[in-house]
């Protein structure tokens, strides 16, 4: 049983929408060290804007009227979380970043996919 499992659904849902929030704005610093050049300002676009998805999706989700609806919100985060990842590692094998630099965003999108992947898989559409 994981810490997350032994917590009320209320203070979990919280702690999930800050931490969402939390990576949202993670990225945004990161992003501010990318260099200037136009290659790494696309991929910067993209990742900024799948990366504040993930938190402005899952604050969606937790208002969500059904199963279904949530189901729905909560598979939107899952491929934003995944994009997120995607362009990281992008920005990294470009060259653009090191992976020093990226690896604290990428275990924390890995770690944020991988519950909300098996919260999905817990819902009952």
């Amino acid at each position: 049983m994981s810490d997350l499992d032994r917590i009320p659904k209320e203070q979990f849902v919280e702690q999930f929408r800050q931490r969402t929030k939390k990576l949202a704005l993670d990225v945004i610093r990161f992003s501010q060290s990318l260099p200037k050049t136009e290659e790494a300002n696309v991929m910067k676009r993209q990742l900024l804007r799948s990366a504040t998805s993930v938190g402005a999706n899952y604050r969606a989700a937790c208002r969500a009227r059904s199963s279904a609806e949530f189901y729905s919100k909560i598979s939107i985060v899952i491929e934003e979380a995944d994009e997120t990842l995607f362009w990281l590692e992008l920005l990294e094998e470009s060259g653009s970043t090191s992976k020093s630099a990226t690896a604290p965003l990428v275990k924390e999108a890995t770690e944020i996919l991988s519950v909300l992947a098996k919260a999905r898989k817990n819902t009952i559409r």
